[in-house]
């Protein structure tokens, strides 16, 4: 898989967004360590709490595939480069802290990130105090 490849899923996935409120139209496309492709699109409701950003519906396919080992990311919109909201970057940091993330103005304009770059001192499940006591072996 080429990243070009890549991007171009995510460009397909965009085409698929269910924006009737914002029209703010979001695709990704999901790469998995084994060279699957899951693409994802944004997907409001009139309600807004319950829209799903096109990151969170593309990691959130491909683990309800029983995916979970992700390599790279690809993102685009209507608007020229768009990055992946706060909730999505920590839901990607939760499978893949070390993606790659190429965030994408068109087929021939994109730009690469580690995730390390746009989540910088990060939270993940090492973190949580149960993980921490049972490497410490304290028990309750």
């Amino acid at each position: 898989m080429n990243v070009e490849e890549l991007v171009k899923k995510a460009i397909e996935a965009k085409e698929m967004a269910y924006v009737p409120y914002s029209k703010f139209r979001v695709g990704a496309a999901l790469l998995t360590d084994d060279g699957k492709i899951y693409k994802g699109c944004n997907i409001e409701s009139a309600s807004y709490s319950p829209t799903n950003c096109a990151e969170r519906t593309a990691i959130f396919k491909a683990v309800s595939e029983g995916d979970k080992n992700f390599t790279a990311i690809a993102v685009t919109s209507d608007s020229g480069y768009t990055f992946p909201c706060g909730v999505c970057r920590q839901v990607m940091r939760e499978f893949s802290p070390k993606l790659k993330i190429y965030i994408v103005k068109n087929e021939n304009e994109y730009k690469e990130f580690t995730l390390e770059e746009l989540l910088p001192h990060s939270f993940g499940p090492e973190d949580l105090i149960q993980n921490k006591l049972k490497d410490d072996k304290i028990e309750f």
